[in-house]
């Protein structure tokens, strides 16, 4: 990975560009590095970034030059410090919220409201077990679990992740590493286990995640940090109770620039209500973009991690 001067191509009519000033860094870059995601080399990476529009293509109507806004899926290519970005894509950001934690926020907030208002939609009150909850989508969904009134059971390694995780509104951690995922939950559900489990590690919790669902409970796999998850017999879903399995991702769900910035102002309004904090754990110059991936895959980090370009 290193850094490269190129000439910005022209302005398409549907596109605006995006002087950047925070880029957000996330999983799937990692999957796109190793080939997880195959795209033609080279290529850029990255996909969310927030910035000031520069300038707008004719064909685009809801967005201005000079206006704040951010973007959480988009062709990659977010590690720059000025891109073309179709506009379908970005979003006007509040005033009251800051570069960094849109571009912190976008991708992963995103997540959490398809995954908790669409893919199922939590109403407040169940029970639910969300995978790597320190994490930085896991932060985002212990909060948001709160201001819903759910009760959320996070999975987290370490003592520090474990306390992080409440701290953000997990309502109850269960460390993998030294507790059985699938009894502990049984204990805590009284017998009942959860109707939702949002998975995002992948290989390595899917039986685990199986196992701590009810009859006709829902597992959203939406992520793979662990490795895909392969060879799955489908009878096994039949045995465990009727299960149902959807492999979600985020552009299926905001397929509109209304639908985005739908989704983005439920988000923003939790941020600006004060029930959602962007917690940052992490910041890293576009330079050193490649220690920022080390730190990631390695799991040495909590919340999101930033690309700063000042």
């Amino acid at each position: 990975m290193h850094l490269a001067q190129i000439d910005v191509p022209a302005l398409a009519p549907d596109e605006v560009r995006i002087r950047q000033k925070a880029i957000g860094l996330n999983f799937i870059d990692i999957y796109c590095r190793t080939g997880l995601y195959p795209h033609e080399l080279p290529h850029g990476l990255g996909m969310e970034a927030a910035g000031v529009v520069e300038a707008v293509g004719p064909a685009v109507t809801h967005l201005r030059v000079g206006d704040r806004v951010a973007y959480g899926q988009s062709p990659i290519g977010a590690y720059a410090d000025v891109r073309n970005v179709p506009a379908r894509y970005v979003v006007a950001i509040p005033d009251s919220v800051s570069f960094e934690q849109a571009a912190a926020l976008m991708l992963k907030g995103l997540t959490v409201q398809y995954l908790f208002r669409q893919t199922y939609r939590l109403k407040g009150n169940e029970t639910i077990l969300f995978h790597a909850a320190a994490g930085g989508v896991g932060l985002i969904a212990c909060q948001w679990a709160r201001a819903l009134g759910v009760r959320l059971i996070g999975t987290t390694s370490l003592p520090e992740k474990a306390a992080l995780a409440r701290q953000h509104g997990a309502w109850e951690i269960i460390d993998y590493t030294r507790e059985d995922v699938a009894a502990r939950v049984l204990e805590l559900t009284d017998g009942q286990k959860v109707p939702v489990v949002y998975d995002g590690v992948g290989k390595s919790t899917w039986e685990t995640s199986l196992n701590c669902l009810q009859p006709r409970g829902l597992m959203v796999s939406f992520g793979n940090a662990s490795g895909p998850v392969e060879g799955v017999n489908l009878g096994i879903l039949a045995a465990k109770g009727s299960l149902y399995v959807t492999r979600p991702t985020l552009h299926w769900y905001t397929m509109t620039a209304q639908e985005t910035q739908a989704a983005a102002n439920e988000m923003f309004d939790l941020v600006t209500g004060g029930k959602l904090n962007v917690v940052i754990g992490q910041r890293f110059a576009l330079k050193d973009a490649g220690l920022a991936h080390e730190a990631l895959q390695s799991r040495r980090t909590t919340g999101a991690t930033v690309l700063t370009l000042d």
